[in-house]
């Protein structure tokens, strides 16, 4: 098995890997696939790098199937087969990596989000290229949505800006902080583009169309305070 093979056991695995893995481990595990491409090409300390992947996965469950297949690579001769591993291959796994980030859930419950997330990157967005001013510098202080994509990397969904500037509009990056967009991108994604039973309809379809002060309310009411 060569490093590429790795890379795609991992690619095609991850939703597993995420489901089986605690968060502390999860995390280690995203570091150690990080560093495969911090090392460069000295191929020793890629070896050192891989076996780092390979023991934070020794924590999957023996019966797992990719934690059979990680026994072949184990063995020397396999492991210098291709040490160095294929450039756009090593960073498609690291955008999953970013963007498979939900926490630790079974695998049916793994689906489900990651099937939301699947419709959730299918809304119109813009990327890190159209930001200006503070936004461009610091997205997450200015309380903008960052969604990850796969292949397209970060992704900023277009209902956060106005139109006419392309600037950030105040209403959302105001709401957007009170649902803690930054810690939890993707369940504030999901509370402006999915159904919304009090507004009866989608909030983002709603900005600039109903008074800033009634879609505050109807976050206030998610977030269980008045204060904002």
């Amino acid at each position: 098995m060569t490093t590429n093979d790795l890379l795609e056991l991992l690619r095609r695995h991850l939703p597993e890997i995420q489901a089986s893995l605690t968060a502390a481990e999860y995390a280690r595990f995203q570091d150690s696939v990080r560093r495969l491409r911090e090392v460069g090409d000295d191929t020793r300390a890629m070896r050192f790098a891989l076996r780092e992947v390979r023991l934070c996965l020794l924590a999957l469950p023996r019966e797992n199937e990719l934690r059979r297949r990680l026994d072949q690579f184990r063995s020397a001769g396999a492991a210098r087969a291709a040490v160095l591993p294929d450039a756009d291959r090593l960073d498609e796994v690291i955008r999953l990596l970013e963007s498979v980030d939900w926490p630790t859930l079974d695998p049916v419950s793994a689906e489900i989000a990651r099937g939301v997330r699947q419709r959730l990157l299918t809304a119109p967005a813009r990327g890190p290229e159209r930001l200006t001013g503070a936004a461009a510098e610091d997205p997450a202080r200015a309380g903008l949505i960052r969604l990850t994509h796969p292949e397209l990397g970060h992704r900023y969904p277009d209902f956060q800006f106005d139109p006419d500037t392309g600037e950030p509009r105040p209403v959302v990056q105001r709401i957007n902080r009170m649902l803690l967009s930054d810690q939890d991108p993707w369940g504030a994604a999901d509370w402006w583009l999915g159904g919304n039973t009090w507004l009866r309809d989608a909030p983002a379809a709603l900005v600039g169309r109903v008074p800033d002060a009634l879609l505050t309310e109807a976050a206030a009411a998610l977030v269980g305070d008045g204060a904002w």
